[in-house]
């Protein structure tokens, strides 16, 4: 089967470092889905809107190697689990699988009609890149899509803890809503699990912004907050 992206989506995310592992865990982070010009029809999308939140199936596009492979292990070590323990990929949600496919529910903020690029959909809590490939959408059902009940493996003996994050920066000229997004997803540790240096100095990039930080323990310290430079 062949199949070609009939979107892409933007985001504030121009690189895989600091995106949250999961969709809606920052609810605040917005993105933009921008149909190919073949699928820009507003038929296509008729009663979208009725619904408030879609599945996206997409291309983990960052994860292949320059022969345009996907690189894969049969096991995997889950953040969640500390880095430490293997598990079987198809038991969980690993970036780097057989086929390269993602799947997540975002939250639809709006639909919109924009001249020259028809319809966009501009969704909230979207985990993925800016530009990322998007092969389908549906709507996300409530009755049959949310299963009362239903075991979350190891997931579900997880305590999950978020870091403290300390403002060491004067810098105010950051939007109040991007710094507010910006340190919800540093709370979320985006540093790999089996980092825990707390002299290494971390950066991310993130919605025109280049973020430096440090951790130690449970505190996440912002060191600085500038334009990034493209």
């Amino acid at each position: 089967m062949k199949i070609a992206p009939i979107a892409h989506i933007r985001t504030d995310f121009p690189e895989k470092f600091g995106i949250p592992r999961q969709p809606g865990v920052v609810e605040e982070l917005k993105g933009r889905i921008v149909f190919e010009p073949e699928y820009r029809n507003p038929d296509m999308i008729r009663g979208l809107e009725e619904f408030s939140h879609i599945w996206l199936i997409w291309e983990f596009s960052k994860n292949l190697a320059d022969d345009g492979s996907s690189k894969f292990s049969p096991t995997v070590r889950p953040p969640r689990l500390g880095g430490n323990k293997r598990i079987g990929v198809f038991a969980t949600r690993s970036p780097f699988r057989p086929n390269p496919i993602g799947l997540s529910v975002v939250k639809i903020e709006k639909i919109s009609e924009d001249k020259g690029i028809g319809p966009v959909i501009h969704v909230l809590g979207a985990d993925m890149v800016d530009g990322t490939p998007i092969y389908d959408i549906k709507p996300y059902i409530p009755y049959a899509d949310s299963i009362p009940g239903a075991k979350g493996g190891f997931t579900d003996d997880m305590e999950y803890k978020t870091l403290k994050v300390e403002w060491k920066w004067d810098n105010n000229d950051i939007p109040k809503n991007t710094k507010i997004s910006l340190e919800k997803i540093l709370s979320n540790d985006p540093r790999p699990h089996y980092q825990n240096d707390s002299d290494r100095v971390y950066g991310m990039s993130y919605a025109g912004y280049e973020v430096k930080f440090k951790v130690t323990g449970e505190v996440l310290t912002v060191l600085s907050v500038t334009k990034r430079i493209t």
